[in-house]
């Protein structure tokens, strides 16, 4: 989106005719963006939370990658043409946004479910206080650990 908005003030220090071919970066686009559809197909599957909103933005994202591709096809056929020009940075930037929602409502997901899971060992851990015999004392640590070790699973997850 950059560089076809910037185009005319900055110009490209390349060579004239070396830039990359307009198809090539749209199909690397259109990849990235069904490599993203793809996971967010599959958190969707799995959500228990927010999913209609998310299938509502997966299309979204879908509707947007398709007009893009669309503009992109006319502007690769007459890339001098400055309306052509102007659709396609006017699809791309609603690409970007849509990507964008899908981006934070995935990890609004990702944090409820950790939040919930801090809330069971938080519960867990309250229980301690509670406990009257030495192997109910025992149980209850051992699901603590276990719940701690998911906890841990789940952070490690979410930085990767």
């Amino acid at each position: 989106v950059t560089t076809l908005v910037n185009c005319p003030q900055n110009p490209s220090n390349r060579k004239k005719g070396c830039s990359k071919r307009a198809r090539v970066l749209l199909a690397s686009v259109e990849e990235a963006t069904w490599n993203l559809l793809d996971k967010g197909e599959k958190i969707a599957q799995e959500a228990t939370v927010l999913k209609e909103e998310l299938t509502a933005t997966l299309e979204q994202v879908r509707k947007e990658s398709e007009a893009l591709k669309v503009s992109a096809e006319r502007f690769a056929d007459d890339p001098c043409y400055l309306p052509k020009r102007e659709a396609v940075v006017q699809a791309a930037r609603a690409l970007l946004a849509a990507v964008t929602r899908l981006l934070i409502l995935a990890d609004m997901i990702d944090v409820m479910c950790l939040l919930q899971h801090v809330s069971a060992f938080q519960r867990t851990f309250e229980s301690l206080k509670n406990v009257s015999n030495k192997s109910d004392l025992q149980k209850t640590y051992q699901k603590l650990g276990k719940e701690l070790e998911n906890l841990d699973y789940l952070a490690f997850k979410r930085q990767q």
